[in-house]
């Protein structure tokens, strides 16, 4: 079957599994890269208390929060800011 038939099919609900081979099919743009970063000590207390508190890595915090600030621009926060942002407990 054709790409137009698979979108007809699709378009007016049917099932189109049938015809896809799942075994060949990928997610785009999910390929890992490793890359290297330097953040202020300040940065890295916070990052490996939230990671304490959570009982995770710090990687993983990192790994959670980029895609955030992708998502929820700071200037989108309300005005009670969540972690990491709240320098005052660093004092």
């Amino acid at each position: 079957m054709n790409a137009k038939g698979v979108g007809k099919r699709f378009e007016a609900g049917e099932n189109i599994t049938n015809v896809l081979d799942l075994a060949r099919a990928q997610r785009t743009n999910q390929v890992q890269r490793r890359v290297n970063g330097a953040f202020p000590s300040w940065m890295i207390r916070c990052l490996d208390k939230e990671a304490d508190r959570l009982g995770v890595t710090r990687p993983s915090i990192i790994k959670v929060w980029i895609p955030n600030v992708r998502t929820h621009p700071p200037w989108n926060l309300p005005r009670q800011i969540p972690f990491p942002l709240r320098l005052k407990e660093l004092a």
